[in-house]
């Protein structure tokens, strides 16, 4: 046994478990112990494999032990259902092997409507949730009964909701718990987090950072991480290093078990069938992403749990926290885009703190691989990308406010000091919560005519709500998470696959084929709300999905300027790559880091225009479309547009001589809101807070919206509130969002801040070797078919040829 506190001294049956496995409690694992006995709020960063979870259970396994009870003790929340599954998988097996009596459950929106009845009747000793199923238990007026005893909220993963809307819903609740059970003592655990302070203080009640103990855990062993570079060079375009397949399969085939990250779920369909054309062996491989039916994920999670895979290609649907023992080597295909994510996805591999990590990255093209060498860099240092906390969201309050209303009626000037103890909301004024009230109440002066948005009613300083119907339309409808449009994917037996967006579906016509769940199928009927299909044993396409791309992060953005303008750094890359960014420094030029490099070049009777600007592809997008306005006025004759992480391209009938003019900061105030009022930008925001701040209801009893009824819906009444109501509260909080999550406006403003100051232009006579990735993108953006990569890579060749001729 590790030497310890005499306070932190283990019950005689956790220590003999410990003993029994060869194991000693970690120093951090025995801090954790301390704090809860002292009953202190508390935040553990530590390496995945060093027990975090077992950390942050073992005081309430301590308690329970010591103090048997009945009730709810402890909260868990976590940011996917995999991982409160596979939590509850993990901890049932300590408690077992001590003979403890002690009950754990899940409840996500998988759980059957049956057992959610009875746990809220009799809740288990610990129970495993999401924000989203904790908000709705907190609409219940059995809320008061069932957390009156509540004694530990373990927060896991904190990084990945924190900063989002999930986490605005998360700090309210918390909120609202700790008026319901006041000695409740919070903890939040992470691997990867940049700022502990920031997340002590979101973790707070009140915000007070110095309730909140900060324990470290100890460093683990430096990870394996390697660059797979193809037999040949680094591609020129592309990516998402498709064509690195067999090279993947041999790391699958010289491995226990593999996981195979991908950074879309279309990519993740293309991998997997890659790989299956290059399994010669046969190997069992799956596939796991979030569109997938509930059970297929359950039956690929099992199937790893049990070591009867040897490879499975995955999103974001597992990269946190998932404690598989036997994954011995995890493969990113593409670039990370953040070093904190990368690290998050390599501590996947052999889940022990003690061995290293294995790793590969695969560059999809030759700025991948810059990034990729950029983010292998930031690991070795161990920095982390910095998350960015902004006031908490007013459309997700008003969901809140609605469950706290369901629950009970309340007093408004009690519910506004409850509010404001959670952190995003303590700036909160009762001018702007009143706003909240009254939308809620009435929908707003445009709407407030029509009852179907009355849900509150004032009685003296008492809110309650309306009719009972409403409270059933809140438990229906309320979530932060609000996908697109889906069709479910069905055999005609019932069997489901998994969904596709309703746009993708609009495009298929009877006997198309497309690739899901890793199966060729084949369309026999659409219905409303549902895709018929077969399997096939055709080629197929494969299903796009909207939404925003991930952006390179900022850190790693800096670092792969650096890379590119140290050329003491480049004797570590592959010739190749050497050569490339050689050739770019004889025929134009390397940018400094801080300096914006603008290219022009004529082409195939076009005028091309290059910006090496590196602030992501969602800031490149909003760029492109405000730059080829400005073009418009000044009688350029754009054609069109690409962008990339690291650069936009526009081409023109015209050429750029001054490209100064077309990057004044003024662009943000003039051009950007005409853009996002004319384009569906707005609309899709907007969509999205009505659905959250229950303007718009998704389900109705018995029966689901189609996305199109959505869609409609949401369309008539932002037009309403456009002409009549342009301050109307959701419209504020649909331009915040447009605003930040949609055009990342802030990486926007300081880009067009600098761009005068720091603009380098080269004007030359074709094209240079640095712009070959991003020309390549013309026409082929959208494109999503097994003979894209080729394509390209023969166009690029024709391209690179040229940009790399020395005269």
């Amino acid at each position: 046994m590790a030497a310890m506190a005499a306070d932190s001294q283990l019950p005689d049956v956790l220590t003999r478990w410990f003993t029994a496995k060869g194991w000693s409690p970690r120093r951090h694992q025995l801090e954790m112990l301390d704090a809860a006995r002292a009953g202190a709020h508390t935040l553990l960063v530590a390496p995945t494999g060093s027990g975090k979870t077992l950390a942050g259970f073992m005081p309430t396994l301590v308690e329970l032990i010591e103090t048997p009870r009945e009730g709810l003790h402890t909260l868990y929340i976590s940011p996917l259902k995999a991982l409160a599954v596979d939590v509850r998988r993990n901890l049932l097996t300590p408690i077992d092997e001590m003979g403890l009596d002690i009950s754990v459950e899940t409840r996500t929106g998988d759980t059957p409507s049956d057992r959610r009845k009875r746990q809220r009747e009799r809740p288990p000793h610990i129970l495993l949730t999401t924000p989203e199923s904790l908000s709705l238990l907190l609409s219940y007026p059995d809320s008061f009964t069932m957390f009156a005893g509540l004694s530990t909220v373990v927060i896991d993963e904190v990084h990945a909701f924190a900063t989002g809307k999930r986490g605005d819903l998360l700090s309210l609740c918390l909120a609202r718990l700790q008026r319901i059970a006041p000695a409740l003592r919070r903890v939040a655990l992470s691997a990867t987090v940049a700022d502990p302070d920031a997340y002590r203080a979101w973790l707070a009640p009140d915000g007070d950072i110095d309730a909140v103990t900060k324990v470290q855990g100890d460093p683990g062993a430096e990870p394996d991480i390697a660059i797979l570079l193809p037999e040949g060079r680094v591609p020129w375009a592309g990516h998402s290093g498709r064509y690195a397949a067999a090279q993947v399969m041999a790391e699958i085939e010289t491995h226990r078990t593999t996981l195979i990250f991908c950074n879309t779920r279309s990519l993740a369909e293309l991998i997997f069938q890659d790989l299956w054309k290059a399994n010669e062996a046969k190997l069992p491989i799956g596939i796991h992403h979030g569109s997938l039916d509930t059970e297929a994920r359950r039956k690929a999670e099992a199937a790893m749990a049990d070591g009867r895979l040897r490879g499975l290609v995955a999103t974001a649907s597992l990269d946190l926290g998932v404690d598989w023992g036997d994954v011995d080597c995890v493969v990113q295909m593409g670039a990370p885009k953040g070093s904190s994510r990368l690290l998050q996805r390599i501590g996947r591999a052999n889940h022990r703190l003690d061995e290293p990590s294995e790793a590969v990255i695969v560059p999809g093209n030759r700025f991948e691989y810059l990034e990729a060498q950029a983010a292998l860099d930031a690991v070795e240092v161990s920095e982390l990308d910095h998350e960015v906390f902004r006031p908490g969201a007013l459309d997700v309050l008003a969901q809140h406010v609605m469950a706290c209303a369901c629950a009970a009626p309340f007093d408004e000037a009690a519910m506004l000091a409850e509010v404001q103890g959670a952190l995003p909301y303590s700036a909160l004024d009762a001018g702007t919560f009143a706003r909240v009230l009254d939308f809620i109440a009435t929908g707003g002066y445009a709407l407030k005519a029509y009852d179907r948005f009355k849900r509150l009613t004032k009685d003296g300083a008492v809110w309650r709500v309306s009719h009972p119907r409403f409270v059933q339309q809140h438990r229906l409808n309320a979530g932060i998470i609000v996908e697109a449009a889906m069709l479910t994917v069905r055999f005609r037996n019932g069997r489901r696959l998994g969904k596709v967006e309703e746009g993708f579906a609009a495009s298929l016509t009877k006997g198309d084929t497309f690739f899901f769940s890793g199966l060729s199928v084949e369309v026999e009927k659409i219905e409303t709300e549902d895709l018929i299909v077969r399997a096939s044993s055709r080629p197929a396409r494969i299903p796009t999905y909207g939404g925003a791309r991930m952006p390179i992060s900022t850190n790693l953005a800096d670092r792969v300027r650096t890379l590119m303008h140290d050329e003491g750094e480049w004797t570590r890359f592959p010739d190749d790559v050497r050569e490339w960014l050689e050739m770019q420094r004889r025929r134009s030029v390397l940018p400094a880091p801080g300096q914006l490099l603008v290219e022009t070049f004529p082409r195939d009777k076009r005028h091309y225009m290059v910006v090496y600007s590196f602030e992501g592809w969602n800031a490149h997008q909003s760029l492109g479309m405000l730059v080829t306005k400005r073009m418009e006025t000044q009688g350029l004759q754009p054609i069109g547009f690409v962008a990339s992480d690291y650069a936009i391209a526009t081409y023109s009938l015209k050429p750029v001589t001054d490209p100064r003019s077309l990057f004044p900061p003024d662009i943000l105030t003039h051009e950007f809101v005409d853009w996002v009022q004319s384009s569906s930008l707005l609309k899709r925001a907007f969509r999205e807070v009505a659905v959250i701040g229950g303007l718009v209801e998704r389900q109705h009893p018995g029966k689901r919206k189609t996305g199109k009824q959505v869609t409609f819906s949401t369309d008539l009444i932002y037009d309403v509130l456009r002409r009549y109501e342009p301050d109307h509260l959701l419209m504020k909080a649909a331009w915040a969002d447009a605003r930040a999550r949609m055009t990342d406006v802030g990486r926007l403003a300081n880009l067009l801040d600098r761009a005068g100051e720091t603009m380098v232009h080269a004007d030359l006579p074709r094209v240079s070797p640095l712009a070959v990735p991003v020309l390549v993108l013309i026409g082929r953006e959208r494109v999503a078919t097994g003979t894209v990569d080729d394509e390209l890579l023969i166009e690029a060749e024709g391209l690179a040829a040229e940009a790399m001729r020395e005269d």
